[in-house]
């Protein structure tokens, strides 16, 4: 969800549409330049041999956060070894959450991700943006996920991703952060009397609960949790997951994106996520476009599946502390657990985006959704 990214290409369209609207002194020839003298800094080989107005260049959809440009060689230009014929440059237009200090974490975390081929290769980071590999590529889809030979793949580069040491605040606190951040939010800003009538009704439901003590009592419950604490993306839904064109299932080439949310927390957090998103299909063209299906939870068959992938790939067997957690049947704990801290936290952040987003989203429905499953698992858990 950058914006949980949980809304697909689709929406992402929308997004930099009212992004780009804050930039109108930034005529397209001006952004063009701006591009082309950041490439030949950073590139330099072919890229200094061209003029701005031979590179070819172009806006491309990207999330709230940020503008992304295509920036490519003329095809009368050849690259030189190892130098890339086309890019991605990525503008920072506002900061995330915690302002410049997240800033340069998301940029700690893309370069290390990108040194060990879990992400797209890094070219160049400067004050405002940087240059990233350009991967000609397209999101999964829902459906995508519970393919056998995706899922083993999304597996193995995911056990890679939490063996991962990263340079950052190594305590588990982004999870319950946020949690307390939005809800306090939600509290000070949301009035559903201001609302329209079915957003009314879907705000009145959802704000009637005692979302504190839930929170609470989470908190308490998954703080008990057998899980380790690692380094976790923390939204990996099938908007985060590119597959590059021409690839096979099999080539483990598919490649996470969106690091906004990244963090270290509790594993059983990561793997519940991507597992609830199996249920989730953000591609529906209709209002309020995403459709809900429990049934589509995976199967214990198809969790041992991924499990048994990505315990194969880890490299826990290092860190002693760990053995006693790796087993089949504390990770499927885990996950039974975290599914609650996954609803109640997307439940949340859809109020907030509810308030905030200009992108044309059942946010109400989503959060009204999020905590009926939240309900229903914590029901099951505690027969």
């Amino acid at each position: 969800m950058n914006i949980h990214n949980i809304l697909h290409w689709r929406f992402l369209a929308n997004k930099i549409a009212s992004f780009q609207s804050r930039f109108k002194k930034r005529s397209g020839f001006e952004m063009r330049d701006k591009a082309h003298k950041i490439c030949r800094e950073f590139l330099s080989g072919t890229w200094k041999s061209i003029s701005s107005s031979d590179m070819v260049f172009r806006s491309l959809s990207g999330g709230l956060s940020n503008l992304l440009y295509y920036c490519s060689l003329p095809e009368t230009h050849t690259p030189l070894i190892g130098e890339p014929g086309q890019v991605l440059l990525r503008m920072y237009g506002q900061l995330h959450d915690g302002g410049v200090d997240s800033t340069v974490t998301e940029s700690v975390i893309f370069m290390m991700l990108a040194e060990r081929r879990l992400g797209p290769k890094l070219y160049g980071i400067f004050p405002g943006g940087r240059l990233e590999e350009y991967i000609p590529a397209r999101a999964l889809t829902c459906q995508e996920l519970k393919d056998s030979d995706i899922s083993a793949t999304i597996a193995r580069k995911l056990a890679k991703v939490h063996s991962l040491q990263v340079p950052i605040n190594k305590e588990p606190t982004w999870l319950f952060d946020k949690m307390a951040s939005w809800l306090t939010y939600a509290r000070n800003n949301v009035c559903p009397n201001k609302l329209k009538d079915d957003d009314k009704k879907l705000a009145d439901y959802i704000l009637f609960h005692n979302l504190e003590e839930e929170l609470e009592w989470l908190k308490h419950h998954l703080q008990q949790a057998k899980s380790p604490v690692l380094f976790c993306h923390n939204d990996l839904q099938e908007g985060n997951i590119l597959r590059p064109e021409g690839s096979q299932a099999t080539d483990d080439k598919v490649v996470f994106i969106d690091f906004e949310f990244c963090s270290y927390n509790y594993r059983g957090f990561d793997l519940a996520n991507h597992f609830c998103e199996w249920c989730f299909d953000y591609s529906d063209p209709k209002y309020p476009h995403f459709t809900s299906e429990p049934e589509n939870y995976p199967t214990q068959e198809q969790q041992l599946h991924f499990i048994r992938y990505y315990l194969e790939a880890a490299s826990f067997d290092k860190n002693p502390d760990l053995i006693h957690y790796n087993t089949e049947e504390n990770i499927l704990e885990e996950i039974r657990i975290f599914n609650l801290a996954s609803h109640f936290l997307w439940m949340l952040w859809s109020i907030v985006n509810a308030q905030t987003s200009k992108i044309t989203f059942g946010y109400w429905e989503y959060g009204k959704t999020r905590l009926d499953c939240y309900f229903r698992d914590k029901s099951l858990l505690l027969q």
